[in-house]
């Protein structure tokens, strides 16, 4: 975008953000242009601004919809080694909450090495894994099933997370933010992630570097409610000022 035009949107969208609506006109005369380079500004750069029956209004933002499918596919090198990080904090006899998404998904395999292991989830993809291995019990916590992020929620879900011994929780999260917290992006994944972080001896975030600084609409937790946080965000012990154990894939504190 050249420099003239963005000054035009910055202006357009301060008289947007007071009136609400602008007719052509008037926003060609805010700008001291012809009408038609304000109709040529919005069909190069569609977006935030829109023209309706000469009249300009602002766009509100596409809110983001969660795939899984689509998930697992980005930063998977990360979550391998995000994944091989956690492991450590896993032994044998161990109870786990493991969380919905993709994260904690290349941790599922390497769960084949212990002898006996207790795996509880509300999620779909995670009983499908571990199901298979033979050193492992599930606890496959129902309710109605989400297919966006193929995991279960309901009334029922947090009471029976709460009836169970579980060590170590391993949480996953879609954004993490300073100020405002552990998000995700479904509501239905509050109740359970917030019963095990209560109920489990241990606390384990793991969460990579992709979701730092951003702010999900379903918070759950703060970074204080963990008692690790496993990242390749090298520097977050610094910008979020923790007071807690830190692991990242480039060296353990």
């Amino acid at each position: 975008m050249s420099e003239r035009r963005e000054q035009r949107f910055e202006r357009l969208k301060e008289a947007l953000g007071c009136q609400g609506v602008l007719h052509l006109r008037d926003a060609a005369k805010l700008c001291q242009v012809s009408e038609m380079t304000i109709r040529r500004d919005l069909q190069a750069c569609p977006g935030p601004i829109a023209l309706m029956g000469g009249r300009l209004f602002k766009v509100a933002p596409t809110p983001p919809v969660y795939d899984l499918t689509e998930q697992e596919a980005l930063g998977l090198a990360v979550k391998h080694r995000l994944c091989q990080r956690a492991l450590d904090f896993i032994e044998e006899g161990d109870t786990l909450f493991i969380d919905c998404g993709s994260t904690l998904q290349p941790l599922l395999p390497l769960l084949a090495r212990f002898c006996e292991l207790t795996v509880v989830s509300y999620a779909l993809n995670v009983a499908n894994q571990v199901a298979a291995l033979p050193g492992v019990r599930l606890i496959l916590l129902g309710g109605l099933y989400y297919g966006a992020s193929q995991s279960f929620g309901g009334d029922g879900v947090a009471d029976e997370i709460r009836r169970l011994g579980i060590n170590k929780a391993l949480i996953s999260a879609a954004g993490v933010d300073a100020r405002q917290g552990v998000s995700c992006f479904h509501f239905h994944e509050v109740a359970p992630k917030r019963a095990a972080i209560a109920t489990a001896a241990r606390r384990i975030l793991v969460v990579d570097g992709r979701k730092m600084g951003v702010v999900r609409p379903a918070y759950f937790a703060t970074l204080s409610d963990f008692d690790v946080v496993v990242t390749d965000d090298e520097q977050i012990s610094k910008r979020f000022e923790m007071g807690l154990p830190c692991v990242t894939d480039i060296a353990i504190t």
